[in-house]
């Protein structure tokens, strides 16, 4: 009973920003639970790595080049995930970031408008051709703490990431109970783009992680991630939707 609790074998995930970072980590763990793994982002390289690397291990993946701030994109992304596995259960809302640290009242409204098109719009826009090709299915966001937590520098990304949470609420209220709705809320993960927003070197994490002085010790990994989100994706979470959880090491 406990593997069927987890067990993903059947069912089609697409993970958005899936070539490094926690996308993969989330495809990775979801194709151990033998989900079969749609991974797309804006590099093919990337995204044809990671799926390479799933079927390399016994899993089953594909990649297609996706722009979401593309509606077309994204609509020829859930195509390509009905056409290639036979049909859609799982869509992860992963792309996004902003590696601009600035003032809100000195940043440029560009900027403003490519934050909000990527990490707010985007997610609204996948939500909704998901939502119409599952018959049924889960929907998972990844936000920020940043969402909750004033972050300097970061607050048009705090400002998308908020919104992506009140997405999640809504959405959970008006897609269920035919789609469950769930969004997590990563803490300090040393992607490539995190290191780059808070302008660090790997020769900086250990004063970081001393910093931050987390209860579980260390800071995260897109493992870590990948399976948290496995958990709200799974069975073993039936009955959870319409929530934004903090998966942080910590408070």
């Amino acid at each position: 009973m406990i593997d069927n609790l987890f067990d993903l074998s059947g069912e089609t995930a697409v993970v958005t920003g899936a070539g490094r970072g926690i996308g993969e980590g989330i495809a990775k763990v979801l194709a151990s639970a033998g989900a079969h793994v749609v991974c797309a982002a804006r590099r093919q390289e990337e995204i044809d790595r990671v799926a390479g690397e799933i079927n390399a291990a016994g899993g089953s993946a594909a990649a297609l080049a996706t722009d979401v701030t593309d509606n077309a994109a994204v609509q020829a992304l859930a195509d390509f995930a009905v056409s290639t596995f036979g049909g859609l259960h799982m869509w992860v809302n992963n792309a996004g970031g902003s590696s601009v640290q600035r003032a809100l009242h000195k940043l440029d409204r560009d900027e403003w408008d490519r934050t909000l098109s990527l990490n707010l719009t985007a997610v609204w826009e996948c939500t909704r051709v998901a939502a119409a090709t599952m018959e049924t299915g889960r929907i998972l966001n990844i936000s920020s703490l940043a969402a909750e937590d004033v972050i300097m520098g970061s607050g048009h990304y705090s400002a998308a990431k908020a919104g992506v949470n009140m997405l999640t609420r809504t959405f959970a209220q008006e897609l269920g109970p035919r789609v469950r709705v769930n969004c997590i809320m990563p803490g300090a993960v040393p992607t490539e783009i995190m290191m780059q927003a808070l302008k660090l070197k790997d020769d900086d994490l250990p004063d970081l992680e001393k910093m931050l002085k987390l209860p579980a010790g260390r800071l995260g990994t897109p493992t870590d991630l990948g399976a948290a989100a496995l958990f709200l994706l799974a069975p073993a979470s039936a009955w959870i939707t319409g929530q934004n959880i903090r998966v942080s090491g910590g408070p």
